[in-house]
């Protein structure tokens, strides 16, 4: 099985440059130390990278928490199914709603998809509108970029106004 998500970036980084080794010339900046300081910097680019797309999709989520002023922990009305791959090759998961208020809703949910480990890979906010009382309505969460590996999606937070 593979590695996921960012220290699966810089496992793939580093055995990239690795292999890459043997087959430079013999100048300074091919030796094996030289090599293996190209590899770090690799992996470090990629997990930086990766750490920015997911510090802007967690500062997005927290922005559209900001819309729903005096919004009320609804994390119990919402369900997460299971996550799939769409033809962009992101991850996406059904999300069910059920208004359990007497009136209609609006709703904040946030979603976070996570590896097998349960390292946050991504996050993602579906808003959902005008659930009627007692009512249903779905919606799709799909992650800011492309996963790989065994990703799980969970309710990270939900809010109704």
């Amino acid at each position: 099985m593979t590695r996921h998500g960012i220290p699966g970036l810089i496992l793939a980084a580093a055995a990239t440059a690795a292999l890459a080794m043997p087959l430079t010339g013999c100048s300074d900046d091919t030796t094996p130390s030289g090599a293996a300081s190209k590899a770090a910097s690799a992996a470090s680019s990629l997990a930086s990278e990766a750490g920015d797309a997911l510090a802007s999709a967690t500062a997005e989520a927290g922005q559209k928490f900001d819309e729903f002023k005096n919004g009320v922990n609804a994390k119990g009305d919402v369900k997460v199914g299971d996550v799939s791959t769409d033809s962009d090759g992101r991850s996406t998961a059904k999300v069910t709603i059920t208004n359990s208020a007497s009136s209609s809703r609006s709703y904040a949910v946030q979603i976070d998809f996570r590896d097998q480990s349960g390292n946050l890979l991504d996050t993602a906010v579906v808003t959902v509108d005008d659930v009627a009382a007692g009512a249903a309505k779905d919606a799709t969460a799909r992650s800011n970029r492309t996963l790989s590996g065994e990703v799980t999606a969970v309710v990270a937070r939900a809010v109704r106004n």
